[in-house]
């Protein structure tokens, strides 16, 4: 693991769509729920989560160079405190990659392959997953270097084959309800922005470390322009019945149309999403095999891939029965669970980790 190496920039382009992958198709729907016209406005508020868990890992990462969060917490709060926090963040991540893998799923079969049985759809995807987490993180970074423009290009290219179905006033009032509406908003989709603390699994094989803290912040900068432009996006060609939408996203791409051929977009938006999915699942595969490892103190990590695989399917079955559930847990009970571990925690062990370094007594 000490030989493994890659770039700031190859670590921003592995977050990127590791948030943006289930973002681009639940956040316009869950946004316009709670704020209708204003929608636009939750990514902003939502992003501060983000910066902040962005600067306490970095400054985590400053005090313990070498060392991600499972490692730290043994140094920051005990051993045996250390374990216990370290397996909740373990169990974390297994249950949000069961949940997003549960999600990939859901949306293929509900969209596209409706006969085709849920678990085959899972496994055969987390199968690719565990082949690329095995060859290592050179290798996932690689493949991600590959998949980002054509994971970035077509949205671009949707928004300026949409342009013409805008309805700009679609915007208006702004802020007619006040500024409780948009905040009701962000509070799901900082979910989403607190998943920057995967990063904490890549910093300590950084080969120009001292780039990390301004491409981590540049990540989420462009996460949240994103999801500002993709909700206006889609607010301005449905107006208020974004909400009514599962997957807002896949519903204005069909109302591209140029001479009569250039129409049916939404294959392609399936297959850009495919390959975002394929990029988170792998991060978050990748992150509950390194957190296993350094969790048991294992030599090797490839030999956990694929118990840990199949652990992961099931998961995806046992902890979600149903897409109402899937829907429900990620509107209601997600956002917070993921502030208390992704954000609050990591607070906690740096502020515990600041004062025992003051409080150490200087030699000499």
């Amino acid at each position: 693991m000490k030989n493994i190496k890659i770039s700031s920039l190859q670590m921003a382009m592995l977050m990127y769509p590791t948030i943006m992958a289930t973002a681009i198709l639940s956040i316009p729907s869950t946004t316009a729920n709670y704020a209708r016209q204003d929608m636009w406005l939750s990514p902003i508020l939502a992003s501060i989560i983000g910066f902040i868990t962005m600067f306490v890992i970095y400054k985590l990462h400053k005090l313990f160079p070498d060392k991600t969060i499972i490692q730290m917490n043994e140094l920051i709060i005990g051993k045996f405190l250390g374990k216990v926090l370290s397996f909740i963040f373990l169990l974390y991540f297994i249950l949000t990659t069961g949940q997003i893998i549960r999600d990939y799923g859901e949306f293929i079969v509900s969209s596209f392959l409706f006969k085709t049985p849920l678990v085959v759809i899972i496994s055969s995807m987390v199968l690719l997953s565990a082949f690329t987490v095995h060859a290592g993180l050179e290798v996932i970074s690689r493949v991600c270097q590959l998949i980002f423009p054509i994971f970035v290009i077509p949205f671009i290219l949707l928004i300026v084959l949409l342009s013409p179905e805008f309805e700009l006033g679609n915007i208006l009032p702004i802020l007619e309800r006040g500024m409780i509406s948009p905040i009701k908003g962000a509070i799901p989709t900082s979910g989403w922005f607190g998943e920057i603390i995967i990063i904490i699994f890549l910093l300590p094989y950084l080969t120009d470390k001292e780039k990390a803290y301004k491409y981590g912040m540049m990540t989420v900068f462009w996460v949240m322009i994103t999801l500002v432009i993709l909700n206006l996006t889609v607010l301005f060609v449905l107006g208020t019945t974004t909400s009514t939408k599962v997957y807002p996203l896949m519903n204005v791409s069909r109302y591209i149309s140029y001479a009569d051929f250039f129409e049916n977009l939404d294959a392609i938006t399936m297959a850009v999403w495919i390959l975002g999915a394929f990029i988170k699942i792998t991060v978050f595969y990748y992150a509950v095999v390194l957190s296993t490892t350094q969790l048991l103190n294992l030599s090797d990590y490839r030999s956990i891939v694929w118990p840990i695989g199949i652990l992961l399917v099931e998961f995806s079955f046992w902890s979600i029965p149903n897409m109402m559930a899937l829907s429900h847990e990620s509107s209601v009970y997600f956002p917070f669970y993921a502030f208390i571990i992704q954000t609050l925690i990591p607070m906690l062990l740096l502020l515990i980790a600041f004062i025992r370094k003051k409080s150490k007594p200087v030699k000499g």
